[in-house]
């Protein structure tokens, strides 16, 4: 146990000693509190108890794997929120495509620069914050039949509640914010995923079939602009 110096902190889940070593001193030195798991199951039991800020998730785990801890993670209304940064030695297109379809907020692959990985942390931590204070946005917005409140972080269709993930909230204020004008995939990843690699562009449009099917018959105000992106009416 790593003694905490910083107003969030963060879960390290890595069952290869040296790298949570590793990971955990860069961190610890950046000035967040930290703790570390080696095994899925250990991981999930600690995020209910004690709740993180972030969560530092390899992939490849005993017990329970990478995937299933951000699924189960996700699927909680407690925690689908929680920012999750996934480092693993899974560089591959499928498994980076998974990792963010379930909703990690960023993915490095191994070998990595620890500092790299602290700078990542702060960022998706920054977000984090950001959204939830609603510092940057409107606190309200409507387009239609659709409201979204940037500070409970909730949308509504139809006066009805509708639960989103955090990168489906963020795909529709961004489509909303953004209204009218068509957008690229790569802006779109740029923008909710924080990323520009050109491998992942069809997890965009799998959460945009996903964020159609809650949206019911107001799907169709999210336009596809067919060889280039989408465009919110």
């Amino acid at each position: 146990m790593i003694k905490e110096t910083h107003s969030h902190r963060v879960l390290v889940v890595e069952d290869e000693p040296d790298i949570a070593a590793l990971v955990a001193y860069q961190l610890a030195h950046a000035g967040y509190g930290v703790r570390t798991t080696v095994d899925g199951r250990e991981a999930l039991r600690a995020i209910e108890t004690d709740p993180p800020d972030l969560v530092v998730l390899d992939l490849l785990l005993p017990e329970i794997s990478g995937l299933d801890v951000l699924r189960v993670i996700r699927g909680s209304n407690e925690t689908k929120d929680l920012p999750v940064v996934i480092l693993t030695a899974r560089g591959d297109e499928e498994s980076r495509v998974a990792g963010l379809k379930l909703g990690a907020d960023d993915y490095m692959a191994k070998p990595f620069s620890p500092r790299e990985l602290v700078l990542r942390v702060e960022a998706v931590l920054r977000r984090s914050v950001a959204e939830s204070n609603g510092s940057n946005r409107r606190a309200r917005l409507r387009v239609g039949a659709i409201a979204i409140d940037t500070h409970a972080h909730s949308v509504t269709v139809d006066d009805r509640d509708v639960s989103l993930t955090r990168k489906e909230f963020r795909l529709l204020l961004c489509l909303m914010q953004r209204r009218g004008r068509t957008q690229s995939r790569r802006d779109l990843l740029e923008a909710v995923w924080d990323t520009t690699a050109p491998i992942e562009t069809r997890t965009v449009d799998m959460h945009v079939r996903r964020l159609r099917a809650k949206l019911g018959e107001h799907a169709e105000l999210i336009e596809t602009v067919r060889g280039f992106g989408y465009r919110f009416r």
